[in-house]
């Protein structure tokens, strides 16, 4: 059951008087809350409901945090008891890329592309305001492939990942191999 579930938020402090509070996205994903998505609260509380619906959470924006409402939660005393807690989101209620938007979970998959074949592995997910920049070990170096729409990245269920890399960043890549087996 608990792998129906994704962390996506932690719930940082109360806002206003009407049960409100921020929650920062996790792992670096983007702020993934919208009206009538299920959540629930890790840890839970004692008294209360541990699953809520979201009632009302801001898009968010370029900020990694979003302004949200859940039912049952309906004024300040009430969000201040969920400082410091988590949300967890059912995967169903989330994007299907979901997995390709976590720097946790990149690091260390294989990276192929249609027409080159392997690549290598993701080495690090480096974070960037537009979007984020795959770090892929090539064995003979490295390759920042950023993750944009235009590579087209999904993931296999056996953890790979296929994408399709421009034409230009493959002859650098290329360039780079036969430019290391000359020194």
């Amino acid at each position: 059951m608990i792998s129906d579930y994704k962390l996506i938020a932690h719930i940082e402090k109360a806002h206003g008087k009407r049960g409100e509070f921020v929650a920062a996205s996790v792992h670096g994903l983007p702020p993934l809350m919208h009206e009538g998505m299920r959540v629930a609260v890790v840890p839970p509380r004692l008294k209360g409901d541990r699953f809520h619906v979201v009632e009302r959470a801001d898009s968010g924006g370029a900020r990694a945090s979003q302004l949200v409402a859940l039912s049952g939660v309906s004024d300040l005393d009430a969000a201040e008891g969920l400082r410091g807690r988590y949300l967890l989101a059912r995967r169903e209620d989330l994007p299907a890329d979901v997995e390709l938007m976590d720097a946790e979970t990149m690091v260390g998959r294989t990276v192929t592309d249609a027409s080159a074949g392997e690549l290598g592995r993701v080495a690090e997910v480096i974070r960037t305001p537009a979007h984020d920049v795959w770090a892929i070990d090539t064995g003979a170096g490295e390759l920042l492939l950023p993750v944009v729409d235009a590579i087209g990245a999904t993931l296999a269920a056996d953890g790979e990942v296929a994408v399709s890399v421009p034409a230009h960043l493959l002859e650098e890549l290329r360039r780079g191999d036969s430019e290391g087996d000359e020194a």
